[in-house]
């Protein structure tokens, strides 16, 4: 029987640059989606997989992710008062457990591997999930679950993975297909953003990951690879290298590339236009935005 997944890595360090100036100041995961940042949806897609333990690879200047996960009696105590019940119950599901969550500071930028490899001795020897913030995965079953299902019957390592149009490869980790069983992929091998006439697959690699506790080991070994960092993709070729199991998984769902001014945009849209209580007065909006446009042409 395949070990249970309860250890997820939430690499948060990035200076969030495509967002300047708002990230001068807000890191970037704090940034909102409708009425909640963006870490707090990875935060309830873990909590739906079954993650107990929250480990976050920070930099400098993101004291705000912390704050935000902690209590903040004063502002309880107000909502108690003004009897804000549904308020209060929000506010109090941001909150974390004391033990529950741990920072771990990467001081060099040098890349997805080296966060990850930083909280190396808070993972021991366990499976480990990671999750990239900026991938936002609209699904009825968050995408982790999905995975972490998958993976009990798997083992192995697994990434989640998507089809993409084949000028898009480049943009992405590409799977190599060794043997495509639906919904699971074996994987024979992981190319770092090929050029469109190069890429194996149009199956990307996006920000979920299950990883067995030898990705460490691997990445205790691996020197600077593309772009002078270290590569996650370069850790698990070498599973495949030593003739271990990796696998995709197609989730079911809709990512939102929320790194990019556009993608944050498109799920803000979808997002507010999923919510019960916003959705008639902004799709009215917007079908008045786009006549408008229409009549302007």
């Amino acid at each position: 029987m395949n070990k249970s997944v309860t250890k997820a890595i939430f690499p948060v360090a990035g200076l969030g640059t495509r967002f300047l100036p708002a990230t001068k100041s807000v890191p970037k995961e704090i940034m909102t989606l409708v009425d909640r940042p963006l870490i707090q949806y990875a935060i309830d897609e873990a909590r739906a997989a079954g993650i107990k333990e929250f480990i976050f690879v920070t930099s400098r200047g993101k004291s705000a992710l912390e704050d935000y996960f902690d209590m903040a009696p004063h502002l309880e105590a107000e909502l108690r008062k003004k009897d804000k019940v549904d308020l209060l119950a929000e506010l109090k599901s941001t909150n974390m457990d004391s033990g529950a969550i741990a920072y771990i500071r990467q001081q060099r930028a040098l890349g997805l591997g080296h966060a990850v490899w930083c909280a190396r001795r808070l993972v021991h020897n366990e499976p480990f999930a990671v999750i990239l913030p900026d991938d936002v995965i609209a699904a009825e079953k968050p995408c982790l679950q999905q995975m972490v299902e998958a993976h009990a019957e798997t083992g192995g390592c697994m990434v989640a993975a998507m089809e993409v149009p084949p000028e898009k490869a480049s943009s992405y980790g590409v799977i190599d297909i060794k043997e495509d069983l639906g919904s699971v992929v074996s994987v024979n091998g992981l190319v770092e953003k090929p050029k469109a006439e190069e890429a194996p697959s149009n199956l990307a690699v996006i920000g979920r990951y299950i990883l067995t506790p030898q990705i460490m080991r691997n990445l205790n070994k691996i020197k600077s690879g593309s772009g002078g960092e270290i590569q996650l993709t370069d850790a698990i070729d070498a599973e495949l290298r030593e003739g271990r199991d990796v696998f995709g998984y197609r989730f079911q769902g809709q990512r939102f590339d929320c790194g990019s001014k556009a993608g944050f945009l498109q799920a803000t849209v979808a997002f507010g236009l999923a919510r019960e209580d916003l959705h008639d007065e902004f799709d009215g909006y917007l079908r008045k935005l786009m006549t408008m446009q229409t009549a302007a042409q």
